[in-house]
């Protein structure tokens, strides 16, 4: 089986686990006695009663939506419920709402809050539901834990800030490839691209650094090559200009030996002629040479400058990851690849 196709069976397999959740909530049965409204049960003290009630009556139409499957209304009513009253079983059915809008994070988070005070504001069998769903839902999600010690340093994810360090972030995430960013003024960017498996813990300390401590320069090639061919092509250049001079030189002395009555030319004649054409052949072609070196040299030169890099502590050596990359539209593979 391919890669791909691996990324395409965790992908199905996620998608198969958050169908069999969306199955469950629907039959799951939601909390729809009262919440106890003046009562001493640990989740109600420091609540006025007022605000009791109020939660009551958005619980109530919450409810109803949800009976009506009109889940985000019925969200939003739990969620105002739970302004005025931190009630776990707000929370069990916001997390039945929930299911059906593919948020299987916030999902998890309320979850574990309507668990928060054990099985008695739920009853068993609820109680039991919930934890069934919270730990199918750990299995398919990652763990992140994210470290900054730098003071002022902003930390996000994805685009989204975190905190202000010196901090630390601990939450479940969607698998696939995140971005988490570390920046302050002065300081260069600290970027890590981290894939993450269904069900993995990632630790993540992230530290900055100054231009100074991590930027380095280097070259192409050593710095002598480009000079040694731009110096060849001066040499032939002037190579050429000495036979151009020893080319004109021996044409002058041919003419200067000409008989003018156009007497026949005799053998020294012939052999100044043909020595200033074989300098002259040889002008032409060292100056080929010496202005093709030349201008390869100055390019060579040109490429050669000294270009910057950024240092990373942190690697040392080769390495491969390949993390499903899933969302609601498709589904497949992404990898890393470090040299």
């Amino acid at each position: 089986m391919t890669a791909i196709q691996r990324g395409g069976s965790r992908g199905r397999g996620l998608a198969v686990v958050l169908m069999c959740l969306c199955a469950s909530a629907s039959m799951a049965q939601r909390v729809d006695k009262p919440l106890d409204v003046g009562g001493d049960r640990p989740w109600a003290l420091g609540v006025p009663r007022d605000e009791q009630q109020a939660a009551q009556a958005l619980f109530f139409e919450g409810n109803e939506r949800l009976r009506e499957s009109v889940f985000v209304e019925a969200s939003r009513n739990y969620r105002r419920a739970l302004r005025h009253w931190n009630h776990p079983a707000i929370h069990y059915n916001l997390a039945l709402a929930l299911m059906n809008l593919d948020q299987p994070i916030e999902v998890h988070k309320h979850l574990k809050a309507a668990m928060g005070h054990g099985p008695e504001p739920l009853d068993a069998g609820r109680y039991e539901h919930a934890r069934s769903y919270n730990a199918l839902l750990e299995k398919q999600l990652a763990w992140v834990d994210v470290r900054c010690d730098q003071e002022g340093a902003v930390v996000t994810l994805n685009g989204q800030a975190l905190f202000t360090a010196p901090g630390r972030y601990q939450a479940l995430i969607r698998p696939g490839v995140h971005s988490i960013v570390a920046f302050k003024d002065g300081y260069l960017p600290t970027e890590k691209r981290q894939p993450l498996l269904p069900g993995e813990k990632a630790e993540l300390d992230l530290e900055l650094y100054t231009e100074d401590e991590v930027i380095r320069y280097r070259r192409r090639w050593s710095a002598w090559i480009p000079w040694t061919v731009l110096g060849v092509g001066v040499v032939a250049a002037g190579g050429g200009g000495l036979m151009h001079w020893k080319a004109n030189e021996a044409f002058r002395d041919f003419d200067s030996r000409i008989d003018p009555k156009g007497s026949l030319l005799e053998g020294e004649l012939s052999a100044l002629r043909r020595t200033g054409s074989r300098f002259h052949a040889g002008a032409v072609g060292a100056y080929s040479l010496g202005g093709a070196a030349a201008v390869t040299g100055a390019v060579l030169i040109y490429l050669n400058r000294q270009r910057a890099f950024r240092l990373n502590p942190e690697e040392s050596g080769p390495s491969m990851v390949i993390a499903p990359a899933l969302d609601s539209e498709s589904k497949g593979v992404v990898g890393t690849v470090r040299f």
